[in-house]
């Protein structure tokens, strides 16, 4: 299992449409991953459960990834947090 904190560099923070991507992201593995933020942790294959954070840009949260891919897995989605969703 890997655990990371990454801030959330998409500039509109995770709205709908970031979120939708993310998922899409997340869901290329197999690995289980999950954002945690405060006292909530939700599944990031979760449109859902990604919504009901309602995270800003500039925020931290905590990711953690485990599997059999959680390395490429922790990169992908710390790529696409980090970026500013307006280039994907």
């Amino acid at each position: 299992m890997i655990r990371k904190p990454i801030t959330i560099g998409i500039s509109n923070g995770l709205e709908a449409r970031p979120i939708a991507l993310l998922v899409q992201v997340a869901s290329q593995y197999t690995s289980n991953i999950y954002l945690e933020s405060e006292e909530r942790k939700v599944n990031a294959k979760s449109i859902m459960g990604m919504m009901s954070l309602g995270l800003d840009a500039g925020e931290k949260v905590t990711v953690s990834v485990d599997g059999v891919d959680e390395e490429e897995a922790m990169k992908g989605i710390e790529e696409y947090m980090s970026k500013n969703a307006a280039e994907k």
